[in-house]
């Protein structure tokens, strides 16, 4: 997985500002209001443009990635299996042992205080991994 350049990181915002205008239905709007909730429930968050241009929000590593396609817009969380999911937001790539995923049709609501807390989860499991890190360094 490459990593992105800080030059990188210093565009993102604009390219995720220009993907959701481009988009001009549903999708955009949805992927705006997901974005502001990740940034309100972690305003430390760092947008990222990766793999030819799929908005990324990191803290300490990947949180989630947004996709959107023609019926769905795709929040995909990097380490969502290990993430606890009470209000049971996850309703997509649940098979696997890694990612987890919530996909939004046109129309859906997702529970503001249920993603928000799903993303400090995710923020919190991350830091964990940074200081398992600092402590396995000489």
């Amino acid at each position: 997985m490459n990593k992105a350049s800080p030059v990188d990181d210093a565009l993102a915002p604009g390219l995720i500002d220009e993907k959701i205008a481009g988009l001009g239905d549903w999708r955009g709007k949805t992927l705006s209001r997901m974005r502001a909730l990740i940034k309100d429930a972690d305003p430390e968050v760092v947008e990222q443009w990766k793999w030819m241009g799929t908005p990324v929000w990191s803290h300490d590593g990947i949180i989630c990635s947004g996709e959107s396609y023609k019926s769905v817009v795709k929040l995909t969380f990097a380490k969502g299996a290990s993430l606890k999911d009470p209000s049971k937001l996850f309703n997509s790539s649940l098979d696997g042992n890694t990612r987890r995923a919530i996909d939004i049709h046109e129309g859906e609501e997702i529970d503001s205080a249920a993603f928000k807390a799903l993303i400090g989860e995710a923020v919190a499991l991350n830091a964990t991994g940074v200081k398992a890190k600092k402590k396995a360094k000489p």
